[in-house]
Order: C-alpha cells, then sequence, then structure tokens
C-alpha cells in the first residue's frame, strides 16, 4: 500500500510528494466491492491510443499522469491527445482518426460527448480492437470495459452533503451543470431528478456551458442577478470555483454556499480556503490508471471487469488534510502530458 500524501493547508507543497505503488485498491467491480490488482506487466509492448476532451486544468493533467505511469510500469507505448476542450468534438474525432490511421492495439476515451464517437466505436468493436470508456461516459455499442464513476452517485453525494449541513431546512439550489451533450452531465441530472420527490430541496438551473473559467463566470453571475438569495450553489468545478469567490466577494449581497460536483485543484484550494463548503471526488487518476490495466488484460485475453470505479470520497475543510490528492492530481511540477502514439 501506499503511504497517503498528507494534504496540509499549505497543500501546494504535499503536491510534490511523489507516487509510490498505488495498489491493491477497494473499488467497486462490475456492481460488487473488490480489491483491485493491475497485471504486474504486459507481455508485449501494446500500442494504446488515450483521446481526452481538454488539458486546461490539473484534473486532466492528472489522467493524463496517472496513464503514463501505468503504461510505463506495465511497457505499453501510450498516445495521449486532447481536444482543446468540449466545444471541439471534430477535433477528438479527427484524433480518433489520427490513432485508427496509426493502427492502435486499444483505445482509451474520455469522450467529449456521449454519443459523438459511435460510428468510430462501432468500426473498432467490428474489427475487435478494445475501446475502453473513462471517466466521462460514452453512450455507444462496442465499448469493451468502463473505468469510471457514476455522476449520478457524485451528484447524490454532493446532494447528501447539502441536505446534512442545511439541517434539513427547505433550500434553493443553483445548479451549474456544465456540457449539455457531456456523458457525466447527463448522468449528475439523473442522479439529481431521482431526488425530485425531495420537497424540501428547490433546483434552479442555470444553464450548460463549457467547463472553462469565462464560460461559467458569465453563467454564475447571471444566477445570482436572478436569484440573489439562493441557499447553496451545485455546480462544476470551475463555476464552483468562481461562485465561491464570488460570493465572498459581495461583502454579504449573497448569502449562497458553494458545493462543486467534483473536486480539482482549484476546488481544492477554495475548500482551503472556506469558500467552496466540499466536493465529492472521482479519483480520476486512479481511474487512468484502472483504463491503461483494462486496455492490457483486454489485448491479452486476461480476466477482465467489464466496470470498475474507485470509491466517492466527499472532501471538505475537516478532512481535506488526510485527503491522498495522488488519487486526483499529478505531483508538483508535472504538467499535461500530449504524445503522439508511438510506432
Amino acid at each position: 500500500m501506499r503511504t497517503p500524501c498528507v494534504l496540509l493547508l499549505s497543500w501546494l507543497s504535499a503536491a510534490s510528494c511523489a507516487a509510490a505503488e498505488w495498489f491493491p485498491l477497494q473499488v467497486e467491480m462490475d456492481g460488487r466491492e473488490a480489491s483491485y490488482r493491475p497485471l504486474s506487466g504486459a507481455s508485449k509492448p501494446w500500442r494504446v491510443c488515450a483521446l481526452l476532451p481538454h488539458g486546461m486544468d490539473r484534473y486532466w493533467w492528472g489522467v493524463a499522469w496517472g496513464m503514463d505511469e501505468e503504461a510505463q510500469r506495465q511497457g505499453v507505448r501510450l498516445g495521449i491527445y486532447e481536444a482543446g476542450g468540449y466545444q471541439y468534438e471534430d477535433m477528438q474525432r479527427a484524433q480518433l482518426t489520427r490513432c485508427i490511421q496509426l493502427a492502435a492495439d486499444a483505445y482509451v476515451i474520455g469522450a467529449i460527448s456521449a454519443k459523438g464517437l459511435c460510428d468510430e466505436i462501432a468500426l473498432l468493436h467490428r474489427d475487435k480492437v478494445p475501446v475502453i470508456d473513462l471517466v466521462n461516459g460514452i453512450d455507444c455499442p462496442g465499448i469493451t470495459a468502463q473505468s469510471q464513476v457514476d455522476f449520478a452517485d457524485m451528484a447524490r453525494a454532493a446532494m447528501a452533503y447539502i441536505r446534512e449541513h442545511s439541517k434539513g431546512r427547505p433550500v434553493r439550489v443553483g445548479w451549474l451543470p456544465g456540457p449539455q451533450d457531456a456523458g457525466w452531465v447527463a448522468d449528475a441530472e439523473r442522479g439529481l431528478a431521482k431526488l425530485g420527490a425531495d420537497s424540501t430541496v428547490t433546483l434552479i438551473s442555470a444553464g450548460y456551458g463549457p467547463v472553462d473559467r469565462s464560460t461559467q463566470a458569465v453563467l454564475v453571475r447571471q444566477l445570482l442577478a436572478r436569484e440573489p438569495e439562493l441557499d447553496y450553489i451545485l455546480g462544476n468545478a470551475e463555476a464552483a470555483a468562481f461562485a465561491g469567490h464570488l460570493v465572498r466577494a459581495g461583502g454579504g449581497r449573497y448569502k449562497a454556499k458553494v458545493v462543486s460536483l467534483y473536486a480539482t485543484e482549484r476546488v481544492l484550494e477554495a475548500i482551503a480556503d472556506g469558500t467552496v463548503l466540499a466536493s465529492p471526488t472521482d479519483s480520476p487518476v486512479i481511474q487512468a490508471r484502472v483504463a491503461v490495466d483494462l486496455a492490457v488484460r483486454v489485448l491479452e485475453g486476461k480476466p477482465s471487469p467489464k466496470r470498475v470505479s474507485p470509491r466517492i470520497e466527499v472532501i471538505d475543510k475537516e478532512n481535506l488534510k488526510h485527503f491522498d490528492i495522488s488519487h486526483l492530481m499529478p505531483p508538483s511540477g508535472h504538467w499535461m502530458i500530449r504524445q503522439e502514439l508511438p510506432d
């Protein structure tokens, strides 16, 4: 087992803690609690193509780093491509086409759109090429396996925190989900829809948009202009971090408390300084490591689960210092990895 990197209030310095062995790890595997152990190594240097939606924050830097670390550990060759943002679905499709031209042995895809790559995935499935669905969710036939956490569960965990914090009183919650066509957004909204019978929570949608800071800042400002009396704001990481800053800067004009749907570096900073209350985390680095292992298992005909999900943890100011940040982001000094699939 790894010794956890201790996250202090001066937590950025802790990010320099190097990752050690990441397994065995308790996960949910095909619907059951299990201890996950990856293969000790691949039998040959398989070529794996990884596609990610963007590389603008340490969430996806962590995903790229986790994949690269596991590829190196197992001795496989990895190409990592990022499309530049959720508005660039055509770029991700072009990058997938590029990897198909390069004859990758397997694919790990953090998809921009749940259905945007279905035609290409169908062709890969026809040719018996493994496709691993990573983090975001793909709603296409032909997916070989999934390494992801259900964002319906993430949304329910965030809302459970709000309910506990509000002590059951009726609350009005502003909702800033993210990109409309992303699978993880659809899953989060599915999770919240199941709470619809709860008369103590009124959910107020602020609209959809890419998860860049400028877009989310506009949506947050518009939401608070319409609804200055909100009790809580629940949103994607960029929206939550900006909302926390704006509420504090309002000097008492707004009373909303902020909860993030998922954790990033910026959200952890906001939790540490008190502008965001809490955030569940889906351990994206672990998902990335597992995705590479799943690809190798399928390529080598080894026993392979269909779905692996790390446990959801809810981080707040009280437990922040105990959280193992190597599950969420790379060590200090590591940036987004972009690399062409090797020959």
